[in-house]
């Protein structure tokens, strides 16, 4: 069995190589499945969705995020955090005080690495096992993460439209450790019976994802994936922004030009990682077969940038939001971009090619017109978070001040 395995994943490291340094007019002649042509009104009905899909995400995501800043940045927690303290949805912090996710520096610098290590895995994956064995693993585990991340993005709509006949019982799971002072919090869990209503909507769209792979479940799970992500993974300032996304944007040139490893794993991966829409609609109605499709990567990336954007616009108390209007037409434009050089090679295209010198470059040209450059690079959403190095150093520097002009004072006197 090792053997076997071995050997399979020498035929793929090979392959890939194969494909890397072959010549083009080679690799243009690998015979592909062929598939109805798609009509030119599908095409633009598939792909206009596809754009209006993509930027939903970024715009909702981008406005929540604000909110849940402010809230992270005015509520302090009173007492040590309890080691599961959450409000239903999961999703949503209660009034602790508790940060965001922010990415730093380093985090952005090992991201390309860690994703393509992960791309290069499930690659072997798809190579060694049998494709049906994966995905049913992967179908269970995304269905868990969907109900949670749907429920999520249901529960404020569904608290404003609730009609007053349905009742909102409020719900406390409360776990303890311990008495009197070490009494702990290891279970903290609020919800109400419109949660319960969220949650048994969810789970229906889940198995009906589970049993069917509808392309619509899969998009429902998509956009919550994409608008949690927006939401709730913060960059901390410009610059770890830019870092990360030149790093994913020689990352997503390499996996699509250079080898067949990301076309691969997206077309075997049955998972609500990417938003398909049917080219064939206009024919076969919801029954359609023929896919257009764009990753989560290519939303949720740019979409945390651009949501940083929004939120240095809000800090600054302005009536307008420059930075993020410029820049979400600029990703809009990206994306028209690639769809366009994608149907005239007809050739999958890297979006982040497209999308990164679109989404770095806007801002920093409306801040060298407006002279905010340093504004722009001096931003950061949570400056506490800085080391406390810098203050001792600082401490350090008016101690050694006040010292040096006391003894120049002694000198004096003497």
């Amino acid at each position: 069995m090792a053997e076997e395995v071995f050997g399979t994943v020498k035929e793929a490291i090979k392959g890939i190589l194969e494909n890397v340094i072959a010549p083009k007019n080679e690799s243009a002649t690998v015979p592909a499945p062929e598939k109805k042509p798609s009509t030119p009104e599908g095409m633009a009905v598939a792909y206009g969705s596809l754009v209006v899909m993509a930027m939903l995400p970024i715009i909702f995501g981008s406005i929540r995020s604000v909110k849940l800043h402010k809230l992270k940045k005015v509520r302090r927690a009173p007492k040590p955090l309890p080691k599961f303290s959450l409000t239903f949805p999961p999703f949503l912090f209660q009034s602790t005080g508790e940060k965001a996710d922010t990415m730093t520096k380093k985090d952005a610098m090992y991201f390309p690495l860690i994703a393509s290590a992960a791309l290069f895995g499930l690659y072997l994956f798809f190579k060694v096992f049998q494709k049906v064995h994966i995905n049913y693993l992967l179908s269970g585990y995304f269905f868990v993460l969907g109900v949670i991340a749907l429920a999520n993005l249901l529960s404020p709509v569904m608290n404003s439209l609730m009609p007053a006949a349905v009742p909102k019982v409020p719900f406390h799971i409360l776990f303890t450790k311990g008495e009197g002072k070490h009494k702990e919090d290891i279970i903290n869990y609020r919800f109400s019976t419109h949660d319960v209503v969220c949650l048994a909507i969810s789970l229906a769209i889940g198995v009906w994802y589970l049993l069917k792979k509808h392309w619509i479940a899969n998009n429902l799970f998509g956009l919550s994936f994409a608008i949690n992500g927006v939401e709730m993974l913060h960059l901390n300032n410009f610059v770890t922004g830019v870092i990360l996304l030149s790093g994913l944007f020689f990352y997503d040139i390499f996996w699509v030009f250079g080898t067949n490893v990301m076309v691969t794993v997206a077309k075997s991966f049955e998972a609500p990682i990417k938003l398909v829409f049917p080219q064939d609609l206009i024919e076969h109605g919801l029954n359609a077969s023929n896919f257009a499709m764009l990753g989560l990567g290519d939303i949720v990336i740019p979409g945390i940038f651009i949501a940083l954007l929004l939120r240095f616009d809000d800090s600054k108390k302005r009536k307008t939001r420059i930075y993020f209007y410029s820049t979400l037409t600029a990703y809009f434009l990206g994306l028209l971009a690639t769809i366009f050089v994608m149907h005239v090679f007809k050739h999958a295209q890297p979006a982040l090619l497209y999308l990164v010198p679109a989404c770095m470059g806007t801002p920093l040209l409306v801040a060298l017109i407006r002279g905010e450059l340093k504004v722009l690079f001096a931003y950061e959403d949570h400056p506490e978070e800085k080391p406390e190095n810098e203050k001792k150093k600082k401490d350090k520097e008016e101690g050694s001040s006040s010292s040096s002009s006391k003894k120049k004072e002694s000198k004096k006197a003497k």
